[in-house]
């Protein structure tokens, strides 16, 4: 594995930021860790930076020991690229000076061509009073790409990008990313474009890891009811007196089934209308190409691979 981080635990106050935090990445992998606010997201990165010491465990990046109970590498001998949520320029560079700051060498192309991705062509010559926050912030990933760290940690980086053009931005910077084969750890609140770029997702709470997976198996096979719920949106069915959640797009209109729902409410959300409904006693959301009356009847199945069950401790989590 290139990067391998084995039991770390971080205490603030004798209180576990970090407890017992185990996982792998192999090379050009992007990770997104996701969590709470405060559940210890940027003080896991600091951990990798060497920003932060652990308290116990083993960091190894590229076979090289960073950090446990005999060797502590200095942040700035890691290799280890990090985008503050911040973005600190300096006020008395211009921008391309800001991006190219300290580096004994660059290729030309390449420079070119994360500046043309990070939309920052024309901006080159200001400073960074003369630019807004989602310029600044895409000038410090730039810089970071630009270094070819052998670890990029992204913390909330794309929070204030323009919303015209963030979804084409993320996705032409993480392509770079992938392209320059830099094992990213991205930290995020934003669950909504985790699936189109991540390898790998790692769920956080309580300074626990909650999962670790595939975007596909952290979607259909959440390991409990917390990462379910982070993840999208789910509708309780009852089956036989057994509590099961199904995803709304797993929803399916038939002529007829034994599951009536009558419609609440209708809302057009782009290509498709986002249905809100009562399934016996229980609300059930689903998306339909067609508009529906509210008291309107309609009929819905599903498969029953589609059907999520909890464990006991998980009753009552949806209904707080």
């Amino acid at each position: 594995m290139y990067l391998e981080v084995n039991n770390i635990s971080k205490y603030f106050d004798k209180k576990p930021i970090l407890k017992n935090l185990s996982f792998s990445l192999e090379k050009g992998e992007i990770l997104s860790f996701v969590g709470d606010s405060g559940a210890g997201k940027t003080t896991f990165l600091n951990c990798l930076s060497g920003l932060d010491k652990i308290e116990s465990g083993k960091i190894v990046l590229d076979g090289l020991i960073l950090n446990n109970e005999y060797t502590f590498v200095e942040p700035q001998k890691r290799d280890v690229g990090f985008v503050f949520q911040d973005y600190p320029l300096f006020p008395h560079l211009n921008l391309k000076q800001n991006i190219l700051f300290n580096l004994k060498g660059f290729d030309q192309v390449e420079f070119d061509r994360i500046i043309k991705v990070s939309k920052l062509d024309s901006l080159l010559e200001k400073y960074p009073h003369q630019l807004s926050g989602g310029e600044k912030q895409r000038a410090s990933i730039a810089r970071a790409i630009l270094r070819k760290p052998k670890l990029l940690l992204l913390d909330e980086p794309f929070n204030n990008l323009d919303k015209n053009i963030k979804s084409q931005i993320i996705n032409e910077i993480l392509l770079t990313i992938k392209k320059y084969e830099i094992t990213t750890i991205l930290v995020t609140h934003d669950t909504n474009n985790l699936f189109h770029y991540s390898d790998k997702i790692l769920i956080f709470k309580a300074a626990t890891l909650q999962q670790f997976d595939s975007p596909v198996n952290t979607y259909c096979n959440p390991s409990n009811c917390y990462c379910a719920e982070l993840m999208g949106d789910l509708n309780k069915v009852v089956i036989d007196n057994t509590i099961y959640y199904l995803r709304p797009e797993n929803v399916r209109l038939v002529k007829k089934s034994k599951y009536p729902v009558v419609i609440n409410a209708s809302v057009f959300n782009k290509s498709l209308y986002k249905i809100n409904g009562k399934l016996f006693d229980e609300d059930l959301m689903f998306n339909s190409s067609q508009h529906f009356d509210k008291g309107e009847t309609v009929y819905i199945d599903f498969n029953r691979k589609d059907l999520i069950n909890f464990k006991k401790e998980c009753e009552g989590y949806f209904e707080n």
